[in-house]
């Protein structure tokens, strides 16, 4: 049986041999090629191997790539900083005969984290290592809408970002930017336990409905620290540009908080602040608590 973190490490290296042509690295590209990237033995050319050997990495089979390999591979590949560390992470997991448990106990939010998010006067979430939607507040229910709209094991970032009837809700520029985000930061979780239950289950669901999906997770992107700039379109006040960035909660890894923030005096914070006027207009009177029947399976 295939080693699982061997079998992402051959997965990844593909991808990356694939987005490299010929001319970035100096080759003459030849006559007809079959091939849109780099062949296999033109890149074992450029890290120093054999084709046989690194034929047997992509295939995932028993390998066990030295970090002298590891580092010939990034340059020649033109990694960066964040892609080198993620082939070393697999690499490095792929060396051990057995591979780790890694940890899967359920995720929880703690209560001071919920009294954080009623607190934060901007919009924030938590999330789950694998994206799922843990906890929120009244600023981005307004702005995302209510996670009592969909069932628990649904309340998943990834889910949502593909799903059909959301998308043409919240259809925004940028969107396959911002969806490439969200497949990086799930690129990163299945690095560090590529069997985990419901990693597989969201991503095996999302390559069988999606072929945007399929083309862009085949991509092999890897996000581990994220910021960037997310647009909501609502249809009550226009489009509403603003920062996001991700911090981790104390404790062990996993859960992370994701906040949302407009500059402050720009007529994106005003937009801001009318949606969540809007919002708690049509819900006087309602407290948000954090219900068990809203938090999704892990």
């Amino acid at each position: 049986m295939t080693h699982p973190y061997a079998r992402e490490l051959g997965d990844f290296l593909r991808a990356r041999r694939n987005r490299l042509r010929p001319q970035d690295v100096g080759l003459e590209p030849g006559g007809r090629r079959k091939v849109t990237g780099l062949r296999r033995e033109e890149l074992a050319l450029l890290a120093g191997l054999s084709t046989d050997y690194y034929q047997r990495m992509e295939q995932g089979r028993e390998v066990r790539p030295s970090d002298g390999v590891l580092d010939a591979l990034a340059d020649a590949l033109g990694l960066d900083d964040e892609e080198r560390r993620h082939l070393f992470t697999l690499a490095h997991a792929a060396r051990r005969p057995v591979p780790v448990v890694a940890d899967r106990r359920p995720e929880t939010v703690p209560d001071s984290t919920w009294r954080l998010l009623r607190v934060v006067d901007t919009p924030a979430i938590v999330l789950g290592r694998h994206l799922d939607l843990l906890a929120w507040n009244t600023m981005a229910e307004a702005l995302l809408g209510s996670p009592d709209d969909y069932p628990p094991d649904r309340l998943n970032m990834l889910l949502l970002m593909f799903d059909e009837s959301v998308m043409s809700e919240r259809a925004c520029p940028h969107w396959e930017r911002q969806a490439l985000d969200y497949i990086g930061m799930m690129r990163a979780a299945v690095a560090t336990d590529p069997t985990h239950p419901r990693a597989t289950a969201i991503v095996g669901e999302l390559s069988i409905r999606s072929a945007e999906f399929r083309r862009l997770w085949a991509r092999h992107d890897v996000r581990v620290s994220v910021t960037g700039i997310k647009t909501f379109r609502v249809p009550e006040v226009g489009d509403i540009d603003l920062h996001w960035d991700t911090y981790p909660l104390p404790g062990r890894p996993g859960p992370f908080m994701l906040v949302y923030t407009a500059e402050v005096g720009s007529a994106d914070a005003d937009r801001l602040r009318l949606v969540t006027s809007l919002h708690a207009t049509r819900t006087t009177g309602r407290t948000q608590q954090p219900p068990s029947s809203t938090k999704p399976q892990t």
